[in-house]
């Protein structure tokens, strides 16, 4: 039961690992909490193909089968929330701390197995792998079993957006240079000449004439969907 399964390559989604958080009903978001309070949890959803969804739910399943109560239901039921796009996603938490005793952080590490800083905070849409370990569980009448979160590695890091919240002003004020990091010589000289025009060369190819290069903008990455759709005929494949 207590088996690392490490989940590769997948999409990292409203991570909070740097420090224990619980969701506060009044500002509608989750915030840092002390690892005591009721709610306080690291956290990790992430989106995944339907290779990685199908081996892990394999796995889930053989833990849920070999832990289950004789009360519990012979099959497990499919957790994972089907996007749009064919991909699902799922969620792996630790507590921060169970029966009083306060958990110790996930690692996070780099994609050469260095410690990150305590301080590290991973972003949506990094590329990650998720160590965790199965804990079947029996709460309210619903069995399933949880991911615990154990360790993260971050393969490809999106860097932090820092949102602007204001809007232009007009006729307000305007750095005249934003690009502290100019230097003179990238600066064009300032003259009332006028210079005449040299004749052109025929025979002087400068690439003026030249098709601009096409740039491509990467399309944004979709934010996951409420509610999985129907999971029916993928459990049943998934089964087999």
């Amino acid at each position: 039961m207590a088996e690392t399964y490490i989940i590769e390559n997948v999409e990292a989604l409203w991570p909070k690992i740097d420090k224990t958080y619980v969701f506060d009903q009044k500002v509608k978001r989750s915030v840092p909490c002390n690892p005591r309070d009721t709610g306080a949890e690291f956290s990790i959803a992430f989106r995944m193909d339907n290779d990685t969804a199908k081996a892990l739910f394999t796995h889930m399943k053989a833990a849920y089968a070999a832990n289950k109560e004789a009360s519990w239901p012979e099959k497990l039921v499919n957790p994972f929330v089907k996007d749009d796009n064919g991909t699902f996603t799922h969620k792996a938490v630790l507590k921060g701390a169970y029966k009083g005793e306060v958990t110790d952080k996930p690692l996070q590490i780099d994609s050469q197995g260095n410690t990150l800083p305590e301080t590290f905070q991973l972003t949506t849409g990094s590329t990650v792998g998720v160590a965790v370990t199965f804990y079947p569980y029996d709460f309210g009448g619903k069995q399933s079993v949880s991911l615990r979160l154990k360790a993260v590695q971050v393969i490809k890091y999106i860097p932090k957006e820092v949102r602007n919240p204001f809007g232009a002003v007009e006729g307000g004020f305007v750095l005249e240079d934003p690009n502290p990091f100019k230097t003179k010589a990238e600066e064009k000289p300032k003259s009332n000449n006028v210079l005449e025009a040299a004749p052109a060369d025929d025979d002087d190819d400068d690439g003026f004439d030249e098709a601009p290069v096409k740039r491509t903008a990467k399309a944004a990455t979709p934010a996951p969907t409420e509610g999985g759709g129907d999971l029916g005929s993928i459990i049943s494949t998934w089964d087999d």
